[in-house]
């Protein structure tokens, strides 16, 4: 017998640049060819997941509209043992943005950044200011260092403009890279091509993968160029990336969707 997925996903979220619905409806078509799916919205996860073998949480968008409800969802896989996927363990973006700072005080390769202690930061142009738990550029504003100086920054980060040359994505499949998208316009973050990265360019997105406490799941590591050329962490997204597969070749889409269903299989042994 197939082993029963119960799918997550919200297909109308307006996600600004991305088709979330065509994005899922094209990998649940490949899926189908493994497993019996059924998809729920994210508010039903809790009431149907007992019914199915594992959860794959995919495109259900920005969990701060339904904080509450996504904290019940974690807490009762977790006390139930339900197997998710992506795996509840991420220490990155699953469990809010306090990473970057963890990563920026131990020298990891970040942009620069502080929860505290502003004076930390090197002169630039300008700062962001983003809430820790935040995506989708919600509640993210622009400040300057003297308005940054006399800021609170109780549940917020801070970090300096960056003036860089890209943004960059690396897509993982458990440990395993699968493919890499870049946006070659900063002002166009979701107008993605095909990149091929350098060794050194996968060297610095495993480092990240590695760091993390996921075996089984999907990881998006997002980075930007420099103008001195090195890549530099913007987010470690580790718990419903976006994966702009229509972007990517025909090739990394038939081995991404095999390496996702191998991975799902693992777990479902596990």
């Amino acid at each position: 017998m197939r082993a029963k997925i119960l799918y997550v996903t919200d297909l109308t979220y307006p996600a600004r640049g991305r088709r979330y619905g065509e994005e899922d409806s094209y990998l649940t078509r490949q899926l189908r060819d493994h497993f019996d799916l059924a998809l729920c919205h994210p508010l039903d996860a809790v009431a149907l997941m007992d019914g199915f073998e594992a959860v794959v949480v995919r495109n259900s968008g920005p969990v701060l509209h339904f904080q509450a409800e996504y904290d019940e969802f974690r807490a009762a896989a977790i006390s139930r043992g339900t197997r998710v996927f992506t795996q509840l363990t991420g220490k990155a973006d699953q469990i809010g943005k306090q990473y970057l700072v963890e990563l920026s005080d131990a020298g990891y390769p970040v942009i620069p950044t502080t929860d505290s202690d502003p004076s930390t930061l090197p002169e630039s142009a300008g700062y962001i200011v983003k809430p820790k738990l935040g995506s989708d550029s919600i509640g993210l504003r622009k400040v300057s260092r003297d308005e940054l100086t006399t800021l609170p920054l109780d549940g917020l980060l801070a970090q300096p403009l960056i003036d860089f040359q890209y943004e960059v994505s690396f897509y993982f499949v458990d440990r395993d890279f699968q493919y890499a998208l870049y946006a070659p316009d900063p002002a166009q973050r979701w107008e993605l091509q095909p990149y091929q990265p350098t060794d050194d360019d996968l060297v610095f997105a495993q480092r990240f993968v590695d760091w993390n406490a996921i075996d089984h799941g999907i990881q998006r590591v997002d980075a930007c160029r420099t103008q001195a050329g090195e890549l530099l962490l913007v987010e470690l997204e580790d718990l419903n990336p976006f994966l702009s597969l229509a972007l990517t070749t025909d090739e990394n889409r038939v081995a991404f969707v095999n390496r996702l269903a191998s991975s799902v299989g693992t777990l479902l042994s596990s």
